[in-house]
């Protein structure tokens, strides 16, 4: 492995290994306002939520890592205590790039980049039509985590009101991923799409518990064809299925067809039929498959 001691490099290459690898990561698009009413829009990728009661979301204007000196982002929340996270689409991110540009103090990024600006019911801050959601936020506290180039300032916001764009909504009112189609940054100019093509859902162990893989046969945990993820479904599972339900898969219509869908002329078919039906999540038969012919 490749050793990077942060003592041994500068500030800039550390975040630059940092930001590689802590990817993706989404963006809060704040728009903030001065005491003097003048509006800033900026990008910020080191932002998550923490919290849902309270609706907690933080994020962290950093400091330049030139000049040392703090964004106006940060400057404006010292004055008025309150921000506007509005999420990023595919659709906006050219012109958030654009709103990130380090234009001097007073220059309204809403315009620069093209932008509409809404009145918020709860807040100062302007919301940012474009976006497909935007959280009203309260700040409840900045931590500074120190004043050289680089050092974050945390900001740690409760939001008091959520809008959601109609249009990403599914039929039950949820979030469909799809159709927001956020984006998410990485390392140097490199950005990520949820498009459709690049989700997949991975069920989550909440309400049920897995066997485990430890529990898995060694000859299929040690199997040259199954990966990681594969045994992962496999031990997700809260039992193993019984030999009446085997026997049963075994005269199904589905059994033949995923030996006919995923055989293979080698010693590690039933591997290879498992691995088929475990990409079609379905790990109740991959493991009666592999029961089957233990």
């Amino acid at each position: 492995m490749f050793r990077i001691d942060p003592k041994d490099v500068t500030p800039q290459v550390l975040h630059s290994y940092l930001l590689g690898a802590v990817a993706p990561r989404p963006i809060a698009f704040a728009s903030t306002i001065d005491k003097d009413g003048n509006p800033n829009l900026a990008p910020f990728s080191f932002f998550n939520v923490f919290s849902s009661n309270p609706p907690i979301a933080v994020f962290s204007p950093a400091r330049s890592g030139r000049t040392g000196l703090n964004k106006h982002t940060y400057d404006n929340i010292k004055e008025i205590p309150e921000v506007v996270i509005n999420v990023v689409n595919y659709n906006m991110v050219n012109q958030v790039s654009l709103a990130s540009t380090e234009y001097p103090k007073g220059v309204n990024e809403f315009e620069k980049a093209g932008f509409t600006p809404i009145p918020s019911e709860k807040i100062k801050p302007f919301r940012v039509k474009e976006s497909p959601a935007q959280l009203e936020c309260i700040v409840k506290q900045v931590i500074e985590l120190g004043t050289n180039g680089g050092a974050g300032n945390l900001i740690i916001c409760e939001v008091v009101m959520m809008h959601v764009s109609e249009d990403v909504l599914d039929e039950k009112k949820h979030i469909d991923p799809a159709k927001i189609d956020l984006v998410a940054r990485l390392g140097a100019n490199w950005y990520s799409r949820t498009n459709k093509e690049a989700l997949f859902e991975v069920e989550k162990p909440l309400l049920n518990l897995g066997i485990g893989i430890d529990q898995i046969p060694a000859e299929i945990r040690n199997s040259s064809v199954l990966t990681g993820n594969n045994l992962g479904q496999l031990g997700n599972i809260e039992k193993l299925p019984s030999a009446e339900e085997i026997n049963e898969f075994k005269n199904s219509s589905e059994f033949k067809t995923a030996f006919e869908k995923y055989g293979k002329n080698n010693k590690e078919q039933i591997h290879s039929i498992a691995k088929g039906l475990l990409e079609e999540n379905k790990p109740q038969d991959a493991w009666k498959v592999l029961l089957a012919k233990q």
